[in-house]
C-alpha cells in the first residue's frame, strides 16, 4: 500500500500519473517506498562504478528563475506565462544532422497523424526526421516484451518501470547501448540540458552496469497525494483530518448514502504512507519485507476499518467505474491519486463548475504526528537507444534528447509543451489557449518520452494551484528519508521475479472483509518458503558489500 489499491490496475496508474504531468510522480502499496527496478544482471553497480558511470551536473544557462523557490526537495514553481522574448534558448541551432529516427513510445489516446505541424516543427528545430511507432499504453508490455524478442526493433525505445517484467530486463542489457561513452562525466556537457538533469533521475537509469536510459525526472520526494474538495470542506466549515481515528469520525458525519455522497475512495494508499514501512529495513540487525511488519498489518486493518465504517463509494467498493469522475461530481470527498489529477481535473470541471477547487491535505501519522514517507526514484521511465545505431546517429540520438530535455522557460520546451502559436495555441489575455490542433497534435506526448526536464510546477492559467501545491511539497517533503536502497536500480535474481505478485489482490481482499489477516500472514509464511528467505539473503550481500567497500 502506498502501499497497494484497487480500481484502475497498477500500471495504468502509474501510467495516467506520469503522462499527466512529466513535471511531477506516484505509485502503489507494495512499491511506495520507492526502489528497484531491473537491470539485465544480478545486484547493482558500487558506489566507486556509480561515481565513474554518472554524468555531471552542471545547471543550465538557459533557465529562467522560478517564480516560486526550490525548499526540502519541492519543485520550482511557475505562475506566469513567460513572453516569448523572455525565454531562454537552450539550443541555438539544430544538431541533429539531418538523421532519419525511429522512436517506439506509449501513448493512451488517438496517435497524432504523421506529418502534422507539430512534429515537422519539432523534427526541424532538432534537426532529425522522426518516425514514430506510438503504441497503445494499456498493452504496452506486450508489445514490448514482443518487440525486444525480434530483430526489429525501433532505434529509441521507451521502457516504463512497471514494465520491467520477464526478459525485458535482460533484454535491456543486450539490445541498449552503453551510452557511458558519450555522457558519463564531463561527456555529458557537450549536450547542456541533460547536463541539466539533476543526478537523481540519472542513478535509477544504470541497467546491467552501464548508463542506458535516458531519463523522464521526477520528484523522488513525491509518491501519491490525498486530495479533498476543498470548495465544498470550505462551504461546510470542514477541515482535513489529522490522525487516524479522525479520519474515521469525520468521514462518518460526512457521509450520506441518500444525498449520494460519500467521504472517500479506496483509501489503501493513504493507509500504508501512514502506517508506511520501507520495503526493506533493518530491524535488530535483520532485513525484514515491509510484508513481514508490523506496521504492514496495522495498514490494512486500519484500512478495513474505513470500508467498514461504510464511507467508501460502492463503486469504490466493487473496483468499477472512474474516481475522478465521482470527485468531480461531489458524490466523493477525498481519494488519493497521482499529482497529475490536481491540474487536470481543475482545468476540466472549471468549465462547467467555476467554483470547483481541489486541494491536498497533508500526511500524517496514525497518531496525529509527524509522517514518516519514504524517497522514491528520481526516474522510473526511460528511453534506450538501440546498441546497433552508428556513432552518428546515437550522437543524433543524444541531440534529440538533450532538446526534448530544455528546461522550463526556454524556446525549445515552450514548443515541446504548446506548439506553434497560432497553429496549436493562441494567446488570450496573456495566456495560451489550446486550438483544436494543439489537443490532437501536442497533447498526445510523443516528444516527452525520449527524454524531459528535472522536475518543476508550471500552470500560468491557474497559478494558485502552483502555489498550493508546492506548498504542499514544503510542507510534507521534511519528513522524507531515504532507505536503505534508496534511488539504484537493483536486478534481483530472474528465479525470484513475481513472489509477491499477489499481494496487491490479497491486500483488497483483506480491506474489503473477503480475506482476514490471517490469511496475509499465512501468504507471508508462503512468500519466505517460496524465495523471500532467499531474497533477503541476496539483499544482505548487498548491505554487506556496501559496508565492506566503506
Amino acid at each position: 500500500m502506498p502501499n497497494s489499491r484497487s480500481g484502475p490496475s497498477r500500471r495504468s496508474f502509474l501510467a495516467s500519473t506520469a503522462v499527466a504531468t512529466a513535471a511531477v510522480g506516484g505509485m502503489p502499496l507494495l512499491s511506495a517506498c520507492g526502489g528497484e527496478g531491473s537491470g539485465g544482471q544480478e545486484g547493482r553497480v558500487s558506489e566507486d562504478e556509480l561515481k565513474s558511470i554518472l554524468p555531471t551536473y552542471r545547471a543550465s544557462d538557459a533557465a529562467v528563475d522560478p517564480d516560486i523557490a526550490s525548499e526540502s526537495g519541492s519543485s520550482p514553481g511557475y505562475t506566469r506565462w513567460i513572453p516569448q522574448e523572455e525565454l531562454g534558448v537552450s539550443v541555438p541551432n539544430p544538431r541533429g544532422g539531418g538523421a532519419e529516427l525511429t522512436a517506439m513510445t506509449p501513448l493512451w489516446g488517438t496517435p497524432p497523424r504523421p506529418g502534422n505541424p507539430f512534429w515537422t516543427a519539432m523534427d526541424e528545430g532538432i534537426g532529425v526526421r522522426m518516425t514514430w511507432q506510438v503504441q497503445d499504453g494499456n498493452v504496452y508490455g506486450d508489445k514490448l516484451a514482443a518487440t525486444l524478442a525480434s530483430s526489429d526493433i525501433a532505434d529509441l525505445v521507451c521502457i516504463p518501470e512497471w514494465e520491467l517484467n520477464g526478459q525485458i530486463p535482460q533484454a535491456i542489457s543486450s539490445r541498449f547501448a552503453d551510452l557511458g561513452p558519450h555522457l558519463s562525466g564531463d561527456k555529458v556537457l557537450d549536450y547542456p540540458n541533460l547536463a541539466a538533469i539533476p543526478t537523481e533521475a540519472w542513478e535509477p537509469a544504470i541497467f546491467g552496469g552501464a548508463l542506458r536510459g535516458l531519463p523522464m525526472p521526477m520528484n523522488p520526494e513525491e509518491t501519491v497525494m490525498p486530495f479533498y474538495r476543498q470548495d465544498i470542506f470550505e462551504t461546510n466549515g470542514w477541515s482535513p483530518p489529522t490522525n487516524a481515528q479522525e479520519f474515521i469520525d469525520f468521514a462518518k458525519d460526512i457521509t450520506s448514502p441518500r444525498n449520494r455522497v460519500w467521504a472517500c475512495e479506496d483509501m489503501k494508499w493513504f493507509g500504508g504512507i501512514m502506517y508506511g514501512s520501507p520495503k526493506w529495513e533493518l530491524v535488530n540487525g535483520r532485513l525484514i519485507n515491509r510484508v513481514e511488519s508490523e506496521l504492514y498489518l496495522e495498514a490494512l486493518e486500519w484500512t478495513r476499518s474505513v470500508f467498514e465504517a461504510g464511507v467508501v463509494h460502492p463503486d469504490a467498493i466493487a473496483a468499477t467505474g472512474d474516481p475522478g469522475v465521482r470527485f468531480a461530481a461531489g458524490e466523493v470527498m477525498m481519494f488519493i491519486g497521482g499529482n497529475g489529477a490536481w491540474y487536470g481535473s481543475s482545468v476540466e470541471q472549471q468549465k462547467t463548475n467555476p467554483d470547483f477547487r481541489m486541494g491536498a491535505f497533508d500526511f500524517f501519522a496514525p497518531d496525529g504526528g509527524d509522517p514518516v514517507l519514504y524517497r522514491g526514484n528520481g526516474s522510473t521511465i526511460w528511453t534506450f537507444v538501440n546498441k546497433n545505431l552508428s556513432e552518428d546517429r546515437i550522437r543524433a540520438a543524444l541531440e534529440l534528447a538533450n532538446f526534448t530535455a530544455a528546461p522550463y522557460g526556454t524556446v525549445e520546451q515552450r514548443l515541446k509543451q504548446w506548439g506553434v502559436e497560432g497553429t496549436h495555441y493562441t494567446l488570450e489575455d496573456g495566456l495560451p489557449v489550446r486550438a483544436e490542433k494543439g489537443n490532437a497534435e501536442v497533447v498526445p506526448e510523443t516528444y516527452t518520452f525520449i527524454c524531459s526536464p528535472g522536475p518543476f510546477i508550471a500552470f500560468p492559467d491557474e497559478p494558485e494551484i502552483v502555489e498550493d501545491w508546492t506548498a504542499w511539497q514544503k510542507r510534507n517533503f521534511p519528513f522524507t528519508r531515504d532507505w536503505l536502497f534508496s534511488g539504484r536500480q537493483i536486478q534481483e535474481p530472474a528465479r525470484l521475479s513475481g513472489i509477491d505478485d499477489g499481494f496487491e489482490d490479497l491486500e483488497d481482499d483483506v480491506t474489503r472483509g473477503r480475506a482476514s489477516i490471517r490469511d496475509m500472514r499465512n501468504a507471508v509464511d508462503e512468500w519466505r518458503r517460496n524465495g523471500g528467505d532467499e531474497l533477503r539473503d541476496f539483499y544482505q550481500r548487498l548491505l554487506d558489500e556496501d559496508e565492506s567497500a566503506a
